[in-house]
């Protein structure tokens, strides 16, 4: 298993989707069933798959992609935060990478990621997507696609919808990144066109690990080695 350096410096040159997900959904559970589909059908397709790492939906996701793989040409990338229980590394990973902070651990998930699914989750998964929203909203990385995956979310944009966006606190714009997914067809119908716009962008693509800032993140990596 490889351990990257500071993914500021080294970026591998994929295109990635980034799962995120509960740590908590066992094996026997529907969505994990779900998730483990839609990672092998990315993998199937040669594209990498970027993960916390850990249990759960992120096993799921990490294992799909290792089962579908049909060449050594793909990823299945864990982005592993140390945690006192629930964040043990899953055995699926080819790259793994180790954090003591979220906020770190968070930039290297925006600077690797080309579309990003939000699969049911908790606080943590409610993070990383907010945070995953709010810099395609200021433009700090690129606007890429947010695939929110299952029934879950539905109740919660409808929220977005009736509050902050009729109070004009957000845009209709800002919603345009956002899609819905019920089923694997549905997430890989969003996966595989923006994978044919990165293709056919060539050099002119929009690319976050171009766009974010290099310079703080490798200052911010350095000091949390040190620490």
């Amino acid at each position: 298993m490889k351990n990257l350096a500071p993914f500021s410096e080294a970026v591998p040159k994929h295109f990635h989707v980034c799962i995120f997900g509960s740590a908590r959904i066992g094996k026997k559970h529907p969505t994990y069933t779900l998730v483990e589909e839609l990672s092998r059908q990315i993998a199937q397709a040669g594209l990498d798959v970027v993960t916390g790492g850990g249990p759960g939906l992120m096993e799921a996701a990490n294992r799909g992609h290792q089962k579908g793989r049909i060449n050594d040409n793909s990823h299945s990338i864990g982005l592993n935060i140390k945690l006192t229980s629930e964040q043990e590394p899953n055995s699926h990973l080819d790259i793994k990478k180790e954090f003591s902070r979220f906020s770190r651990r968070l930039d290297n998930f925006m600077l690797l990621s080309n579309v990003v699914v939000v699969a049911p989750g908790g606080v943590g998964t409610l993070l990383e997507f907010l945070y995953t929203w709010q810099l395609i909203q200021v433009k700090h990385i690129c606007n890429i696609p947010i695939i929110l995956l299952g029934d879950m979310w539905l109740e919660f944009v409808d929220w977005i919808r009736v509050n902050p966006l009729n109070s004009g606190l957000i845009s209709e714009e800002d919603m345009n990144s956002i899609f819905f997914a019920k089923t694997v067809s549905d997430a890989m119908k969003v996966i595989k066109k923006a994978y044919e716009n990165y293709t056919v962008g060539g050099k002119d693509f929009c690319l976050s690990y171009k766009k974010y800032s290099k310079k703080a993140l490798k200052t911010s990596d350095e000091k949390s080695e040190q620490s």
